[in-house]
């Protein structure tokens, strides 16, 4: 598999990527641009003096969003687990 070599600036500074494909091409280049527009709105909206504070924001916003996604779906895959295990038992008790 050819690896395609992308740059991607964040914060102002390129990072030179090797990708697997067009798609993860796309999906790093989205996520860059999800990350410097979050550092535009931190820089906006706070007085940040320290880039490192900055990206450090935007790591702990992103990651608490796949958390708080995470433990959402996991509710919802315990509740419909007690859903199918109730009709189970409907069924059971007709049979």
């Amino acid at each position: 598999m050819t690896k395609l070599k992308v740059n991607v600036v964040i914060a102002g500074r390129t990072y030179p990527l090797n990708v697997n494909s067009v798609e993860e091409e796309e999906g790093m280049r989205k996520a860059a641009n999800q990350i410097n527009d979050l550092i535009a709105k931190f820089e906006e909206n706070y007085a940040v003096a320290d880039k490192q504070d900055v990206l450090a924001m935007c790591a702990l916003q992103f990651a608490s969003k796949l958390e708080i996604e995470s433990i959402i779906k996991l509710k919802r895959d315990r509740d419909t687990l007690k859903n199918i295990q109730s009709l189970i038992s409907l069924i059971n008790v007709r049979l």
